[in-house]
């Protein structure tokens, strides 16, 4: 995947604005399970080092979708923050 298929090419972990969250991924904490892809095809996809990745069609992914996928991660590598800055996921 190149950098122009990313939602922020410097960021490609987040912190980035998807709608009204702001969504991170902690590379440190991400296995590669790919299940925020299996819940959010449009929001995440995996890098070279197989680690989850926010990409460019994020925006057209429902927000409920993208707080399933950080809910379905098994290491809670997806932090998401509502648009008042509280965080949601994880509590």
């Amino acid at each position: 995947m190149d950098n122009s298929q990313l939602k922020d090419p410097t960021k490609p972990y987040g912190p980035v604005k998807v709608g009204k969250l702001t969504v991170t991924i902690d590379p440190e904490l991400c296995i590669g399970a790919a299940t925020c892809l299996a819940i959010a095809p449009k929001a995440y996809a995996l890098d070279a080092d197989v680690k989850a990745i926010i990409i460019a069609s994020a925006d057209s992914e429902s927000p409920e979708a993208i707080l399933d996928a950080a809910k379905g991660c098994p290491t809670s590598a997806i932090t998401i923050i509502d648009s008042s800055g509280k965080q949601i996921f994880p509590k």
